[in-house]
């Protein structure tokens, strides 16, 4: 009996004390509680977090929100919230800013749950765009009396491109192929070709598939405008087993960057010999189909052979899979007047030259040009001619260097123009506007030590040439081959 009594009364307690929830709603201005003078606020949160989640607002479209949960601090003021407000920053493009009130529904009656857990809330909302900082703030509610340093918390959130598994989910990455499975499979025929077999898209009609060992052995162009499983055979110049194959669709809302997807070169499977039966009359009869088969499988690989054979000296003379045929890369190296010309600058010349297939412009070598055309246009000219621009930086600055090097006749101290600040205008131009930052990139002959001025250049690739030498000339021929496709496409 004492026992039934004791669990109505539990239940009865519960619902008396109903646990809180929250009802959230825009709230774009201050608080009204901000208005009042109050005698004592709660504290500030404990914890709070950020993750983006897919949602389904309509059925040809999916949308990413955030997902923001706060646990609340487990201490005596807690009975003084009414509210938690978040505001959320967005910064890309343009910048956007959104505010969010969570009202409780009842008030705390404990500083933690009675299940003995944290307060812990979430809320669902503010969309999410690609490739974007946001920065999210939160504080409770009554706010701190004016003059009153408020307690408040905030988090950064960088939103992923396409390539992440939610992100994908947005409606124009879908468009540019993120949801597309090509279901690759390549494997190696003989020592001259590979079979490529994958399954085309609906968003587009062209392809480019290129094989891959260290440099490209191996390339073909596929023309499908229906959405069908498509088997080419690629001619090969190189061991192909264990290659890489890469996949590079030309849909129409990306063009030529659109996402890219890869495979591997494997063994072709062999086909199976069927087993002589064991009745010795019918052996003959059982094997005569087989001959057959061989025979026509020799005429098939023989006819083939012969038209590889022909093709493959047609490709020869176009071919880009040997490094001698690729065109040099243009690279304009600028460099700040205060690095040492022939112990950096040449050293970093030679390396361009002899190395890496660059032909090199340097404002050292065209101090005419640039007095008939001006360095503000000189410079623009370079820019736009050059595949790539170098930020050569060191700060590694020595007697030894001011020595050998400083007083030396030609020294840019003496002669030159510093152009290093219109090259960095130039960039600062480009990154307000993301069109051309695959050209620019940063090398360093020691540790980096970006100064303060030049510090929005963190966001370029960066390189130290005494580690990163070889990660540094693969990015370099990796251009080149861009460059190489791009003009057999054409032809």
């Amino acid at each position: 009996m004492s026992l039934a009594l004791l669990s109505l009364a539990a239940l009865c307690w519960g619902a008396a004390t109903p646990e809180p929830t929250t009802q959230c709603g825009s709230e774009t201005g201050p608080s009204p509680e901000w208005m009042v003078q109050h005698a004592l606020t709660p504290g500030d949160l404990r914890d709070l977090r950020v993750q983006p989640v897919k949602t389904n607002i309509a059925t040809e479209d999916h949308s990413i929100l955030m997902n923001i949960s706060w646990i609340l601090r487990a201490d005596a003021s807690i009975r003084l919230l009414k509210a938690t407000k978040i505001c959320v920053t967005g910064k890309s493009n343009f910048q956007s800013y959104s505010c969010v009130r969570c009202n409780y529904t009842d008030a705390f009656q404990s500083q933690t749950r009675p299940s003995g857990g944290k307060w812990t809330f979430s809320y669902i909302g503010f969309p999410i765009e690609l490739n974007t900082l946001y920065l999210i703030g939160a504080h409770n509610i009554p706010t701190a009396n004016m003059n009153e340093d408020g307690p408040s918390m905030s988090v950064n959130f960088t939103s992923p491109g396409c390539l992440d598994h939610i992100m994908k989910y947005k409606k124009k990455c879908i468009q540019e192929g993120s949801l597309w499975d090509p279901n690759i499979t390549a494997c190696k025929k003989n020592e001259k070709t590979v079979e490529l077999n994958f399954t085309t898209s609906p968003l587009g009609n062209r392809y480019m598939a290129l094989i891959q060992n260290n440099t490209i052995i191996g390339f073909s162009e596929v023309l499908e405008n229906k959405v069908k499983r498509t088997s080419v055979v690629i001619p090969v110049t190189g061991e192909s087993e264990g290659a890489v194959v890469q996949l590079i669709p030309y849909f129409h809302t990306c063009g030529n960057d659109c996402i890219r997807r890869k495979g591997t070169v494997v063994l072709c499977p062999q086909t199976g010999v069927p087993v002589p039966p064991d009745n010795n009359r019918s052996m003959f009869r059982g094997w005569l189909p087989v001959l057959l088969l061989a025979l026509l499988v020799a005429a098939w690989v023989l006819a083939a052979g012969i038209f590889l054979l022909w093709r493959h000296e047609r490709i020869k003379k176009t071919s880009f899979s040997t490094t001698t045929l690729l065109p040099p890369i243009k690279v304009l190296v600028v460099y700040p007047s205060e690095i040492c010309f022939h112990h950096t600058v040449c050293y970093f010349t030679e390396f361009l030259q002899n190395h890496c297939r660059s032909k090199v412009i340097l404002e050292k070598w065209q101090k005419k040009k640039i007095a008939e055309m001006g360095p503000v246009q000189w410079l623009a000219t370079q820019k736009k001619a050059a595949e790539k621009v170098i930020f050569l930086l060191s700060n590694h600055a020595s007697a030894m260097c001011n020595g050998a090097c400083g007083k030396n006749q030609g020294s840019p101290s003496e002669n030159s123009q510093d152009l290093f600040p219109l090259a960095f205008n130039f960039f600062c131009s480009d990154l307000r506007s993301q069109t051309h930052l695959h050209k620019y990139m940063v090398v360093y002959f020691r540790k980096a030590d970006t100064k303060d001025d030049y510090s929005a250049l963190n966001v370029c690739p960066t390189y130290h040439l005494m580690t990163d030498a070889t990660a540094f000339r693969k990015e370099l021929l990796h251009i080149k081959q861009q460059v190489s496709v791009g003009k057999i496409s054409q032809d």
